[in-house]
């Protein structure tokens, strides 16, 4: 029987337990204080990102991981396995996937594929564990990627509430100006994804109001009474994440909730306080 092996990187911020449990290969992008760099996920974990950058001056930059570290994986995964599937971040906004491209046009004995999920975060990580669920089942590649691509032609959907300006300011994509108004007018950029990139889907004032927005997105999904997969995820914020996990879940009994977080990579744009609802339909 041949054998599929799932591959991913650490941008969907699957929990290590459940990396063991499927199987999946994770490789991880960096954040990168000043000279010292970090292994998002393994040398530099969300909580001890989140008490380091209270202590710098400016926010850390982030880099895709080398084409050497998917060589790697590739070439110790190609030994058992007939077929490697590794599942990115999305191309818009990182340069992970065509790393992961080029790195599989480089090691011949590896059968690669790699699916661009056009997303980030649980989102990706919900692509990468559907096909690590069909690898264990001994699913072919060629019918694991068709169901992605059925998955993604359904639409995915995530919603992301920045609670702070600063963060997207110092990041550069802000002005000051822009900085000061948006405070004053307690400005909640609510972001999305499209066509592969992070973009303003509105401009609202109050965090509440902008939750509001968020969930009435979620509601016209949820309530035709079908199957669907959520995800809540948080930066700093767990407690609020996981009271609105529970107020879905009992609301909205046909869907199914998992409860995750910002990674560093991730949060670096974000900052404290923001907050995501992401969904599709199985």
């Amino acid at each position: 029987m041949k054998t599929v092996a799932i591959v991913t990187d650490s941008t969907a911020y699957i929990p290590e337990e459940m990396l063991n449990e499927y199987d999946i290969t994770m490789i991880p992008l960096s954040v990168i204080f000043g000279n010292e760099t970090y292994l998002e996920e393994k040398e530099i974990k969300a909580d001890d990102f989140f008490e380091k950058i209270k202590q710098e001056d400016e926010l850390p930059k982030t880099s895709q991981p080398s084409i050497g570290s998917f060589i790697e994986a590739f070439e110790k995964l190609s030994k058992s396995h007939d077929e490697i599937i590794t599942i990115t971040l999305s191309s818009g906004v990182s340069g992970t996937y065509q790393s992961a491209y080029s790195a599989g046009s480089m090691v011949e004995e590896a059968n690669v594929h790699v699916f661009d999920s056009e997303i980030s975060c649980m989102m990706q990580g919900f692509y990468v564990i559907e096909a690590a669920r069909m690898a264990l089942e001994g699913y072919s590649g060629e019918r694991i990627l068709e169901r992605l691509h059925d998955i993604k032609s359904q639409g995915t959907n995530a919603y992301f509430l920045v609670n702070d300006l600063s963060n997207l300011h110092r990041g550069g994509r802000i002005n000051a100006a822009q900085l000061v108004v948006g405070n004053l007018l307690q400005i909640k950029p609510v972001l999305t994804f499209e066509d592969k990139k992070i973009v303003p889907y509105e401009k609202i004032r109050t965090r509440k109001k902008a939750l509001t927005k968020i969930l009435s997105l979620f509601d016209e999904a949820a309530k035709h009474d079908v199957p669907i997969k959520a995800t809540v995820i948080y930066a700093t914020n767990k407690e609020e994440a996981e009271a609105l996990k529970e107020d879905l879940e009992k609301k909205y009994p046909n869907v199914e909730v998992i409860l995750s977080y910002f990674g560093p990579v991730i949060a670096t744009h974000l900052g404290e306080g923001a907050l995501g609802l992401g969904w599709y339909r199985p």
